[in-house]
């Protein structure tokens, strides 16, 4: 592994293959709703992340989330003020910029 791998942000394509094979498990999108609008991996639910606290997401505290957004800043955002409400298995598997699969409008 060189220097600039460390650079990379989460692989989107990895994180989106963990979820799909991780029961249970919720695909959350924290992007604007009009950026939602635009194109969203299916399955994914929109909270955008201004509005992320407990009582908004639907899932128990202990539920797999996995979280994206445009680059990845939002999500790495989402997932540390998720820890800090008390979900213990919270993923930020990056940005939809760098996804290649299915896209849903």
């Amino acid at each position: 592994m060189g220097f600039l791998d460390f650079m990379k942000g989460p692989d989107i394509g990895q994180g989106v293959a963990e979820y799909t094979s991780t029961s249970g498990a919720v695909l959350l999108d924290v992007r604007t709703s009009q950026e939602y609008q635009e194109g969203h991996i299916p399955g994914s639910i929109n909270i955008p992340l201004q509005r992320i606290s407990g009582d908004v997401i639907p899932a128990k505290k202990d539920t797999p989330l996995f979280v994206y957004c445009h680059s990845g800043a939002r999500s790495s955002q989402a997932v540390r003020t998720l820890t800090k409400i008390g979900y213990t298995s919270v993923k930020n598997i990056g940005g939809i910029a760098a996804y290649t699969g299915k896209v849903e409008y």
